[in-house]
């Protein structure tokens, strides 16, 4: 018997199994998952009463929140696509995603609204926009809850649905600098959840916290699993680490996923204000940037909060690794377990991780030999929308290419030792350093530029560019950062801009940013941080 595998059934699954239990607390307002499951439904009414079928494109600009949980079933009921909207982008970024995907429908929180109206009549398939937090519409915007008054809450008829059909569309920046739509159907989502429940082990005691946006890889599939296990869900609408202790102690917090420089900053806090430990235990999932065995050891000894290292990407669903100390291992001293800790690790079940030579080879496992991180497993995506050149480019012989050079050790652990792609990850954002560039080259002053990472405390590395000026020209490190502010969303501009009188070049022309990188990271022993 073949059953399709939609991400439907962990929604039904809740509203049949916990019901009467609170599912979401978004600042002051609560629902079980019984009335979760009737919002849901009148929110599937009121799109296809917009003219949303099967396929269309449902885009989301929203912090972690009630309605945004709600967009995710709403939305993949109907057959339609999600499209979760980085909250941090600029205009311009959004009039190029939202038209690249062909979005029919538009939500926004009111408070980002501002980010959409100037650039409104530039959208051409945005049919509709409803805005959160409105207390009444007008003649070109729907109020969310009044109009979510006006449609029945009972079950609706779904459209015949199979689990390759596309489910999320979630755009990430590219070495192009224009973001990839990364297509993600109903069974890589699914089975991502499966995995992903099992190793960070997912029950209905939890209580997680959502720090991480849910924009990012669908806040790595928190709202599937964590619904599929009737966990009660509490939304985050502004990562701030007092914020972040409040509900930790006012609701039983016992799992949260996060950046590092998140994490960080609560440490931080702790330090400055004290922290006493609740009574429950609390475990956090972290990635984007590979922390120092250190910074683990803090968390866990300080803090007392299990750490648990994850790798991934948008392109695998997004985790495909961990660092979860394994039976094997527990015998081994606080320190040793602290460095594992600190690697991206072992592949979670489903996914086939390996480290590959130039010459297609795997790595020898010793530590030293490095290679390029690939990966195949159900939770890879279709590929890029619209893109099959770029699509191409990443999957080859039935292999996702990640990009990140990494090093296996004598057990089969991976350690991101390297980025192949001209990819910083800042903060857990992506920013292409060609975007940047770009951007730099703008400049009437510019005659060449660079934009490599560099670490950085508090957001693991950020963006610095090294300039060459035009002869006759003059310019400063502040008007190049005002400049790239002006025209990126800020957390892409630089923070540091050098001058020099020339930039490294290969035989062939092109920058060698490896050395340029060379003199920032000199104290590190890799080139990600």
């Amino acid at each position: 018997m073949k059953v399709p595998l939609l991400l439907t059934d962990f929604l039904d699954r809740a509203v049949k199994l916990y019901g009467g239990k609170t599912a979401i607390i978004d600042d002051g307002k609560e629902f079980t998952y019984a009335q979760v499951g009737e919002r849901v439904n009148r929110l599937s009414r009121g799109l296809a009463d917009l003219g949303v079928q099967k396929g269309d494109r449902v885009a989301y600009l929203a912090p972690n929140s009630s309605e945004m949980y709600e967009g995710f079933y709403g939305v993949l009921q109907l057959g339609a696509v999600m499209v979760p909207l980085n909250t941090r982008l600029i205009p311009d970024d959004y009039v190029y995603i939202l038209n690249h995907s062909e979005t029919k429908v538009l939500f926004v929180d009111q408070e980002l609204y501002a980010q959409i109206e100037p650039v409104r009549d530039q959208l051409k398939t945005v049919k509709s926009i409803l805005v959160h937090g409105l207390e009444t519409g007008n003649d070109n915007t729907f109020a969310y809850e009044e109009w979510l008054s006006l449609f029945e809450s009972s079950d609706i008829g779904r459209p015949e649905m199979d689990e390759e059909d596309l489910a999320t569309l979630l755009y990430t920046s590219g070495t192009t600098g224009k973001p990839k739509g990364v297509m993600l159907t109903h069974r890589s989502n699914y089975l991502h959840a499966l995995t992903s429940m099992h190793h960070l082990r997912v029950s209905d005691r939890d209580v997680l916290l959502h720090v991480l946006p849910m924009f990012h890889v669908n806040g790595w599939g928190s709202p599937f699993y964590y619904t599929a296990n009737g966990a009660v869900q509490v939304c985050l609408r502004k990562v701030q680490p007092a914020d972040i202790f409040k509900k930790i102690n006012a609701y039983g917090v016992t799992v949260m996923h996060m950046a590092p420089t998140v994490l960080n900053s609560l440490l931080q806090y702790a330090d400055a204000h004290g922290y006493e430990k609740p009574a429950q235990e609390i475990r956090i999932v972290v990635a984007g940037s590979a922390p120092p065995p250190a910074f683990v050891k803090r968390v866990e000894e300080e803090l007392q909060w299990e750490f648990i290292q994850v790798y991934g990407m948008t392109e695998a669903s997004p985790l495909i690794t961990t660092s979860i100390i394994r039976d094997t291992q527990k015998h081994l001293e606080p320190e040793a377990k602290y460095r594992l800790k600190a690697k991206a690790g072992y592949a979670f079940i489903g996914s086939d991780v390996r480290v590959f030579t130039e010459t297609g080879e795997e790595v020898q496992h010793n530590g030293r030999v490095i290679g390029e991180v690939a990966v195949r497993g159900n939770g890879v995506m279709e590929g890029y929308w619209d893109n099959p050149e770029g699509t191409a480019e990443v999957i080859r012989g039935g292999w996702y290419f990640t990009g990140d050079m990494a090093v296996v050790d004598e057990e089969g652990n991976i350690e991101i030792a390297d980025r192949k792609k001209d990819i910083i990850i800042s903060g857990g954002e992506n920013i292409s350093s060609i975007e940047v560039e770009g951007v730099l080259y703008d400049h009437p002053a510019v005659q060449e530029a660079a934009v490599i990472s560099v670490p950085h405390e508090k957001w693991g590395e950020t963006p610095l560019a090294i300039v060459v000026i035009k002869e006759g020209l003059l310019t400063s490190e502040e008007e190049l950062i005002a400049f790239s502010r002006s025209k990126l969303a800020h957390f892409k501009a630089p923070t540091r801009v050098i001058f020099a009188d020339e930039l490294p070049k290969t035989a062939s022309g092109k920058i060698q940013k490896v050395h340029l990188r060379k003199e920032f990271w000199r104290e590190k022993e890799k080139f990600v941080n």
